[in-house]
């Protein structure tokens, strides 16, 4: 095997050539990436950087010390496994192994394309694009009371902006996790000074407006989009290569692919989780962190299975939540703490064992129940309950 050629320059693709050359892969390795900046971290998009208080996210990495190439600008159209070719807008790249870490693209609101004064974040260029929005204290509409939407709507209000919230789901996070135990949420948002609409879907976006299926006309300097996020698969039709119908590369639980040779890692790829007895897609930072190492070894010929325990965090409206596990099968949902003060957690068991866990301002809940996630512990449901009991303590 003489090169290693890795599609996408986000963590995911990153952490999988700095993986390869941590298992001493002494071949050839090349990053290909569409956007033209260096390789950059993203949770700052939707946070300093948006505000302007750091001007750049680029890994702190040496490329050049490690003998990795970076093919920058280039937008890969085509693969063609049966050739070990991969082709981009800017001519053909030959593989021996290639690997997939294209990410996710934001799903634009219909008909919202080419609208002036409607922004998505979901890149450097977008993040910029939006400070002005934030020094000008312009009024703002979200659309999207998700993850994204909720961090730019803490952000816009801490730089002055009117904010309005506009979600088609009856409760923030709708989809995400039980509305029982995001309605707690919706105080978040008037505390902070920003207008919430839930169950309200969009009709149409104009420039300066966005209009609501009953008439009423939201006036907004810019529109923000936050409906979601779906993995950037579109230029694998015709490769041959599955996607599964959430339009996720479907690989297995080494993270190889339909195709020979051919992995996927990250935002772009779905895989089988034994601990959950489903297919998981996770859309997070820390996936796209811990996949590489997995993807990296069995490119290199290893045998390493890959069945994570899924985390995220989300920072919003001066609180930090973060979140473990996969709650989707649980059987019963325990709470820890009264939702109405400033911290609380929420946790999910299966067969009296911790499956998912939702910390709000308690980060040892999280960093104890994810250890017990990974264990399979069973625990005592009315020690959970019993927010004064550390979670190690709740074992039964």
């Amino acid at each position: 095997m003489q090169r290693v050629v890795v599609v996408g320059a986000g963590m995911a693709g990153v952490q999988t050539a700095v993986s390869l050359r941590d298992e001493g892969f002494s071949g050839r390795v090349t990053v290909v990436g569409e956007e033209p900046h260096p390789p950059y971290d993203r949770p700052p998009l939707s946070k300093a950087l948006l505000l302007g208080t750091v001007e750049s996210s680029a890994f702190d990495i040496d490329f050049d010390a490690l003998d990795v190439e970076l093919l920058l600008g280039r937008r890969a159209v085509e693969v063609r496994p049966d050739e070990r070719v991969l082709l981009t807008d800017a001519g053909p790249v030959g593989y021996d192994r290639l690997v997939l870490a294209t990410g996710a693209e934001p799903v634009a609101l219909p008909g919202s394309e080419g609208v002036a004064g409607v922004y998505l974040l979901r890149t450097l260029d977008d993040a910029v694009a939006l400070r002005p929005v934030l020094e000008h204290h312009e009024r703002v509409v979200v659309v999207g009371a998700g993850w994204i939407g909720a961090e730019f709507a803490t952000v816009a209000r801490q730089s002055g902006c009117e904010v309005t919230v506009v979600e088609a789901a009856r409760q923030p996070l709708g989809g995400a996790l039980p509305d029982e135990v995001t309605e707690p949420m919706r105080a978040w948002y008037a505390a902070a000074g920003v207008t919430l609409l839930t169950g309200t879907a969009v009709d149409r976006v104009e420039p300066g407006a966005v209009h609501l299926p009953n008439g009423d006309r939201l006036a907004a300097d810019a529109v923000v989009i936050g409906i979601g996020a779906r993995p950037a698969t579109g230029w694998l039709a015709g490769s041959g290569i599955e996607l599964g119908p959430d339009r996720a590369v479907v690989a297995d639980d080494r993270l190889r692919t339909s195709a020979e040779d051919v992995f996927a890692v990250g935002d772009c790829a779905s895989f089988p989780s034994a601990r959950y007895g489903t297919r998981l897609l996770v859309h997070h930072w820390d996936n796209a962190v811990h996949g590489p190492k997995a993807v990296a070894a069995n490119v290199l010929g290893g045998d390493v299975a890959y069945d994570p325990v899924p985390y995220f965090w989300s920072e919003q409206f001066d609180r930090f939540v973060q979140y473990a596990g996969h709650h989707e099968g649980a059987d019963e949902m325990v709470r820890r703490g009264d939702p109405a003060e400033s911290a609380w957690s929420v946790c999910w068991l299966h067969g009296g064992r911790l499956v998912a866990l939702l910390a709000v301002g308690r980060p040892r809940d999280l960093a104890q129940g994810r250890k017990m996630i990974e264990r399979g512990a069973a625990l005592d449901r009315a020690r959970v309950a019993d927010p004064s009991v550390p979670l190690k303590s709740a074992l039964s």
